[in-house]
């Protein structure tokens, strides 16, 4: 299952975007209002929920600098990736882009799609907030 947020710009340098995503805390700036849970594990890693969701690990898989984000389930049980794409269109405005990449059999699929996509929606558009 592959699904992309919308392209933000926001009004920073590619090098800020990536080295405040590179800093797994400030994930929590950008996640919805609904969040129940968000505890940092390790510079690498963080757990979060949401309401009426399973509580899910993150962590650091690749950092290409100040083009790329990955970040992966700490679980096998839901594999899937989420990426940020980071585009500099200026020295002061960078597009960025979330991708998320997963494989869960169709019925899993059609449960998780419409929370996932206004999910990695709502982290696109608190971009702003870095």
């Amino acid at each position: 299952m592959n699904l992309e947020s919308q392209k933000v710009t926001v009004q920073k340098s590619a090098e800020y975007i990536f080295n405040e995503l590179s800093q797994v805390k400030n994930f929590e700036k950008l996640m919805p209002d609904n969040i129940a849970k968000f505890e940092v594990l390790d510079e690498n890693a963080f757990i979060f929920g949401l309401k009426g969701m399973p509580e899910i690990k993150l962590k650091m898989k690749e950092k290409n600098a100040n083009s790329q984000i990955v970040l992966g389930a700490a679980s096998d049980k839901l594999p899937f990736t989420l990426t940020a794409n980071i585009k500099e269109l200026a020295s002061d405005a960078t597009e960025v882009q979330l991708l998320f990449d997963g494989e869960f059999n169709a019925m899993m699929a059609m449960m998780i799609k419409g929370p996932i996509s206004k999910f990695i929606e709502t982290l696109s558009e608190n971009m702003v907030k870095l």
